[in-house]
């Protein structure tokens, strides 16, 4: 397989050298998307951007940068891994990251995410389920990505009325990019975005490959593998936000990264190439990631926390759910 960036010769390495560059396409993406979202915060702090907004739109715009990449070059070749990274991203967000980040330590959840983002997330999620119905055309991309921009709209003008305890968690969580010269803020936008372009491009051809030689679909490898890597910006960012203490933005900007991915990545990628849904997936991974959104929202509200126990249990979701969609895409099921 040659791709656009890079050519490797794919085929004609041995096994190893083909995970060893699967692990390289992932590392790539990972430390990109750091560079890239440190940069994105470092500019957006010497702007004196509302950190409100930074946070709740910048941050995980640039967290979702990693699925963004890769989704786009694997749509043309290879839509169901592009597909399938994004329906495997938003699950590991809500079962993985947040119950990793729940089991460091417990989640207090704004009310802000229960009455507004959790809601429009829930409506987002159903409604690119009923676009999925028949394949993803270009006019239904246009309506996400218009969807989107609304709701960058609301954010922003919603941004003032936050209470001072919200605005100085989200100051306290990009204070590290303060002091920081917009040149070097540039200078990581840069080659961030350098770092995972080159990552994505050999994290799908290698995956392609290796799909192949294991006789399983593409769509499988990118619910599960390249969904998993290129979540891995979304979970270091958790897992520090945690220990640092931050916790109160943590299950904002998992909300706010599968906002992004469905309305973003999947809007912007249908733009550009109408993407076929394999009916497979109506049968597990659509209706799991619906169903993981509400009960989302009916943890949330349950004491206004998200407890470690609580924590286990979507870390117990989510490989029930990896697990039988595997069985589904291996034909072992449906």
């Amino acid at each position: 397989m040659t791709l656009a960036l890079i050519s490797i010769p794919y085929p004609d390495l041995a096994l190893l050298w083909l995970v060893l560059l699967l692990v390289l396409g992932l590392a790539a993406l990972a430390f990109g998307g750091d560079w890239l979202t440190a940069g994105a915060a470092t500019v957006s702090v010497n702007l004196k951007i509302n950190p409100v907004v930074v946070g709740l739109t910048i941050v995980s715009i640039a967290t979702s940068m990693p699925e963004m990449m890769t989704s786009l070059l694997a749509a043309k070749d290879s839509p169901g891994l592009a597909l399938g990274n994004i329906l495997g991203s938003n699950v590991a967000n809500i079962g993985l990251i947040l119950g990793v980040t729940a089991i460091i330590a417990p989640l207090a959840v704004q009310m802000r995410l229960i009455r507004r983002e959790v809601p429009i997330l829930i409506g987002v999620t159903v409604l690119f389920s009923i676009f999925a119905i028949g394949g993803f055309s270009r006019i239904e991309g246009i309506i996400m990505l218009g969807i989107m921009v609304v709701y960058l709209i609301y954010v922003v003008r919603g941004a003032k009325d936050e209470s001072a305890e919200v605005a100085n968690e989200f100051t306290e969580e990009i204070q590290g990019n303060a002091g920081r010269p917009t040149s070097l803020g540039l200078g990581l936008i840069v080659l961030g975005g350098v770092l995972l372009a080159l990552g994505a491009d050999i994290l799908v051809g290698s995956s392609v490959e290796l799909a192949g030689r294991m006789g399983v679909s593409d769509t499988l490898i990118g619910l599960t593998i390249v969904a998993l890597g290129t979540s891995l910006p979304e979970l270091a960012a958790s897992i520090a936000a945690a220990r640092s203490g931050h916790v109160d933005i943590c299950a904002g900007n998992i909300v706010g990264s599968n906002l992004f991915n469905i309305l973003l990545i999947g809007g912007g990628v249908a733009t550009i190439i109408p993407i076929p849904v394999a009916t497979s997936l109506f049968y597990v991974e659509f209706p799991a990631l619906i169903a993981l959104t509400a009960f989302l929202l009916w943890i949330f509200k349950s004491g206004h926390t998200v407890s470690r126990k609580e924590g286990v249990f979507l870390i117990f979701l989510y490989v029930a759910i990896l697990s039988v969609s595997s069985l589904s895409q291996l034909g072992y099921l449906f």
